[in-house]
């Protein structure tokens, strides 16, 4: 690798940096305690017990314990918003005041909001459906109806922090919705369309996903093995990671704390599939954002995969790798061994894990493992954390009907 890359002889004015991160999951809530989690090797599993898994034969999840949102809200109360918008806005209060940011000083910012989701409040929605079917109608209560609608995620961020200009998108890509709404705030930033840029994805644990997976043959027994030659599939999560980015001087300016580097990102979308992944547009994803980013194959530290540890994603996902870095690819890992599949949060939490591993130098273990399976050719860093000066790591994001996103993240080198 050159001494410089590409992207850091571009002006402080042209670089997008990490200053701020919020992160709820099942390992640990919290910048310390997710490292902590990432750097052990926690696993986040537990049987499902936010809603009635009567009659499956097998129903282990990965919740998030101990979530107190009125310890976040200061401008809503808690019965308010769904859990899952209780998610995004107290992972976005969290990432604010990790970046050193007060509400007075983000309203004198041109702020966008991006929150990706897969499910929304799905959890009210199973709600409201039961209440129909019991009673009908006329007995939802109105405040949970109220607040169903999936744009709240993005609304309520901005009514809690006070802002009134700011743009607030929720982007449903699925699986791959946390790296759309990064990709989406560093392109406000470096087009000049905002100053700060809060974004990332949430979701909480419902019974209708949970339902369909199962009902696809997708969800393990026990664990999430990714990579291994016995997988059995996902496990269902939540939680939520919400990313500050701002520009880099203006970091500079204020001497807040830098993760990392948002280099660049890629996107593609092939509607191949519903549900099955396609290696030529997963190939074709990666190789647009390294292009974006300014790295050469060859210049990437860690990859960062989907790895959903069911039989088709990680063949397919691992092969895409193999191809695009020609047959020798860095240590690929799966967090969601650790997390479970929590859906649009997904690939945001994925990120705020690869701007940690780069800060404190160690890429997080594939957790269960027991042997790689032989169609999957990676070195997936089985079980235990290894330490390591990461400079460029690559962030992947796959969802249904072909909806992908990478993300590739550096780490903080001043400008040649």
């Amino acid at each position: 690798m050159g001494d410089v890359l590409a992207a850091h002889s571009r002006p402080a004015s042209d670089r997008v940096v990490i200053t701020g991160l919020g992160v709820f999951s099942s390992i640990g809530i919290g910048v310390e305690e997710f490292a902590e989690g990432l750097r052990d090797g926690r696993n986040g599993v537990s049987p499902i017990s936010v809603f009635d898994t009567t009659g499956f034969a097998h129903a282990n999840g990965c919740e998030l314990p101990g979530f107190k949102p009125e310890e976040w809200l200061e401008r809503w109360s808690a019965e308010q918003l769904g859990r899952t918008s209780q998610f995004a806005v107290a992972a976005a209060r969290m990432a604010v005041r990790d970046a050193g940011l007060t509400d007075a000083a983000l309203r004198e910012r041109r702020v966008q909001i991006s929150v990706g989701t897969t499910d929304g409040e799905s959890q009210d929605l199973d709600h409201l459906a039961q209440t129909w079917v019991e009673s009908g109608p006329q007995d939802w209560d109105p405040e949970v109806a109220r607040r169903v609608g999936a744009g709240r995620l993005s609304a309520a961020i901005a009514w809690e922090l006070g802002l009134s200009d700011a743009e607030a998108l929720t982007l449903a890509t699925a699986c791959s919705a946390g790296n759309y709404a990064i990709g989406m705030g560093f392109d406000a930033i470096r087009v000049g369309d905002a100053d700060i840029a809060l974004c990332g994805g949430a979701d909480a644990m419902c019974r209708k996903s949970f339902t369909a997976f199962y009902r696809l043959g997708t969800i393990a027994p026990d664990f999430c093995r990714p990579f291994d030659r016995d997988r059995q599939g996902i496990l269902t999560g939540e939680g939520s990671g919400v990313l500050v980015l701002e520009r880099l001087d203006s970091a500079l300016a204020r001497g807040a704390q830098i993760y990392a580097e948002v280099l660049g990102y890629g996107m593609s979308c092939d509607a191949y599939h519903p549900v099955q992944p396609e290696q030529s547009s997963i190939a074709r994803c990666m190789r647009s954002a390294l292009s974006d980013a300014g790295v050469r194959p060859e210049e990437v530290d860690l990859v960062s995969a989907h790895g959903t540890g069911t039989k088709t994603n990680d063949v397919t996902e691992s092969r895409a790798i193999r191809e695009v870095f020609s047959g020798m690819p860095p240590r690929t890992v799966s967090l969601k061994s650790m997390l479970g599949h929590t859906m649009g949060a997904a690939s945001a939490l994925g990120a705020i894990a690869c701007s940690l591993a780069i800060t404190h130098g160690f890429i997080p273990p594939t957790i269960n493992h027991r042997e790689t399976d032989p169609e999957c050719e990676i070195d997936c860093v089985p079980n235990e954390s290894i330490p390591a000066d990461l400079r460029v790591v690559q962030n992947n994001g796959l969802a249904f009907a072909g909806n992908n996103a990478v993300v590739v993240l550096g780490k903080h080198q001043p400008a040649a």
